[in-house]
């Protein structure tokens, strides 16, 4: 068919008629419209362009064979689970080595004193040094068959990742310690352990492992201090047959006695990861250089098509070492020789640690990022300000939702460069987890910084991660399908009434991230692993239709209340967390009792703002004390509560408010800022029973 003819059937001009119309118009007109194809052909070049997908995103996960409804990730091409992504990289000792030849010998970790740029170490200075400090260790009799436990107690700092490649450059075994344990759980795990040496940071540390020979013999004979310490503390350590020495001088023992390198294969354990726990003693996770590995590869896996790593990538690390999280983190950085700043040890300083090292690669806490989400809209202070930010989030959030990310349009420019800047400028990789994240915060930081950002869910037990959300699935409220490395399956929890048959029940995963038991004790090791291999979490989740995982329980920490209802304080504690005000709560509730009642730490920099509104003013503390603004927060909850769905018995009857934070430092929270659910309720029993005598049901 002719062109002409096409034209006249679709009823459009013919191309002779379009050319006479445009020969017809004015100079200025044609010059508009050129001015209107050329912003039309810049605006196609340039438009951002949205990020393909690995996968479908409405079918994440797939069933596998075998009638237990167990899902695997789409992205293996079949039911066996991924254990490692590079060939040469099969345990953390082979993967400094590739990282070592992929750097050229580059800048692997760096420090820095206040006021002062990174200083680097090479990773040919990190594998020396790492080779000194073990051969020490073989010198003072440490092996493989043997006296393999080293402990490290220290804070993030390039002395720790170089005392643990040393172990695994020798086929020893790190269990890290951190004072948040205490004296006497610190003990324990010595003793549990039998750890006869302890690389300490300061000599705080130092003292506090002698303290524990006050209670009862020791295994430790060694104490090596990274920083400078006095005569005294090695008298002291005379005094219990203990010598210490510095890591100078241990390096310089090692270089003077040198072993050449031991190295481990992948089913050899890599550590002993004990969890702080909420009640009891700490248990001690065993976790291979295998498991990590997997997990490593498994998050290789999910970025590899947008955001693989390369040796151009900085992390920087102020997450605790001592937990999974960081490492698996750290693995994904050597492996591909690129580099790890640390930050100085305070918290306070982080913002500046990140203006100055400007990483590429930055995990979180829900803690940080529920802060950096209040800091942004505390500062939208004016009617003005508030109506520009709203309309810059909705504009960015719907290019998110067409899976478009980026930090270069217009709102970046006028809005979210300072927040942008705030963390270096340079993020282009971000990753939550250790616990649950709001939907509304997450959604926010995504669209306000521009980067890929990344939640996972997991636990010591399988390593770090099990699940973590797809690279172009930006929304928010679940934590991905499985991750390549593990299946994972729900199964009946019968008495809180999930089954899985209708998609819900308790988390089980399977895989080689799955870690071997605790260290002793086998009893608590048959608890958690069943006897076909399946981990059990503790958490209740839901599989959503498009294959991925929604948790919505915990089947621990659940009791009952005095008409026989099951409460799960964790599930009603999420919800609440979501009200502006709200920093922190704690909700109890007793099985003599029939209702609830709650502590809540209201947000010191939203509490007058929010506030404000309802025309009240005061200090914070004034205001934490002001039953008005006591009510005015209950209101909100009990609110929030109902349009989330929870029933009546679920609802806190009564709360009161406390102006201090709960934190690790005051003993309330977890390492991994996980409630200490007895401590809290200890901690706040007079206010509890008050609100108990004064409430009525």
């Amino acid at each position: 068919m002719q062109a002409q003819e096409v034209l006249r059937q679709l009823r459009l001009p013919e191309l002779d008629d379009v050319r006479q119309y445009i020969r017809g118009l004015p100079s200025n007109t044609l010059l508009g419209m050129g001015v209107v194809a050329a912003i039309t052909t810049y605006w196609l070049s340039t438009r951002p362009k949205a990020l393909k997908p690995p996968c479908d995103l409405n079918m994440q996960s797939l069933e596998m064979a075998g009638g237990e409804g167990a899902r695997r990730s789409v992205l293996n091409s079949s039911d066996v689970h991924m254990t490692h992504y590079y060939s040469d990289a099969r345990t953390m000792y082979e993967v400094f080595l590739r990282g070592l030849k992929m750097s050229n010998n580059g800048p692997c970790l760096g420090s820095r004193k206040p006021n002062q740029p990174f200083e680097w170490l090479s990773y040919r200075e990190v594998a020396d040094r790492a080779e000194y400090v073990g051969s020490a260790l073989l010198h003072r009799g440490h092996s493989q068959s043997g006296d393999k436990y080293i402990g490290i107690f220290a804070q993030n700092r390039p002395e720790w990742t170089i005392s643990e490649l040393a172990c695994h450059t020798y086929s020893l075994v790190t269990v890290p310690l951190y004072d948040t344990l205490g004296a006497e759980a610190i003990g324990f795990i010595i003793d549990k352990a039998s750890i006869s040496t302890v690389i300490c940071d300061v000599a705080e540390k130092a003292r506090m492992i002698l303290d524990c020979f006050n209670e009862k013999g020791r295994t430790v004979k060694t104490i090596v201090v990274m920083e400078p310490f006095d005569a005294d503390l090695v008298t002291r350590g005379q005094t219990y047959a203990v010598e210490v020495m510095s890591l100078k001088d241990f390096e310089d023992l090692g270089k003077a006695n040198y072993y050449d390198p031991v190295p481990p294969k992948p089913e050899d354990l890599a550590l002993i990861c004990f969890t702080s726990g909420t009640t009891g003693n700490p248990k001690g996770a065993m976790i291979t250089h295998g498991n990590v590995i997997s997990n490593t590869a498994a998050f290789l896996k999910m970025t590899e098509v947008h955001c693989m790593l390369n040796q151009r990538d900085v992390l920087i690390s102020y997450l605790p070492l001592a937990h999974m999280l960081e490492r698996v983190v750290q693995g994904v950085i050597l492996i591909h020789g690129a580099r790890i700043g640390f930050f100085q040890g305070d918290i306070r300083l982080l913002m500046d640690d990140l203006k100055e090292l400007q990483p590429t690669f930055f995990p979180v806490v829900p803690r940080l990022l529920n802060r950096m989400f209040d800091k942004i809209f505390s500062q939208a202070n004016t009617p003005l300000k508030r109506w520009m930010l709203d309309l810059a989030f909705r504009r960015k959030e719907v290019e998110l939702n067409s899976g478009v990310v980026r930090k270069d349009s217009m709102w970046d420019k006028l809005i979210f460069k300072k927040v942008q800047a705030s963390l270096g400028g340079r993020v282009r990789l971000m990753i939550t987890g250790a616990a649950p994240v709001s939907p509304t915060v997450l959604t926010f930081l995504r669209v306000a910084l521009g980067c890929q950002f990344y939640e996972g869910y997991g636990q010591t037990e399988c390593t770090a991660g099990c699940s973590m959300s797809m690279p172009g699935d930006w929304t928010a409220g679940h934590v991905g399908p499985p991750l390549p490395c593990n299946a994972i399956k729900l199964v009946d929890v019968a008495d809180m009434d999930y089954l899985a048959a209708n998609s819900e029940g308790e988390v089980c995963v399977q895989g080689p991230n799955v870690f071997l038991g605790y260290l002793g004790d086998a009893e608590k090791t048959a608890e958690a692993i069943d006897k076909d291999g399946w981990l059990h979490t503790g958490d209740i989740g839901k599989w959503l239709p498009n294959g991925t995982l929604k948790l919505i329980d915990r089947k621990k920490h659940i009791f009952k209340l005095a008409q026989g209802e099951y409460i799960a304080p964790e599930k009603i504690e999420n919800i609440y967390s979501r009200s502006d005000p709200v920093a922190q709560i704690f909700v109890h509730g007793d099985s003599l009792q029939a209702c609830l009642v709650g502590i809540v730490v209201p947000d010191p920099d939203f509490l007058t703002i929010w506030l404000k509104r309802r025309g009240m003013n005061g200090t914070y503390l004034d205001l934490c004390k002001s039953k008005d603004v006591k009510n005015a927060i209950l209101e909100d909850l009990q609110k929030l509560g109902k349009q989330s769905g929870l029933k009546s018995f679920e609802q806190v009857r009564d709360i009161a408010l406390h102006p201090e934070m709960f934190s690790v430092q005051n003993g309330l929270l977890t390492p991994t800022l996980k409630a200490k659910r007895v401590k809290l309720l200890s901690y706040f029993r007079a206010q509890i029973d008050e609100l108990y005598a004064n409430v009525k049901v």
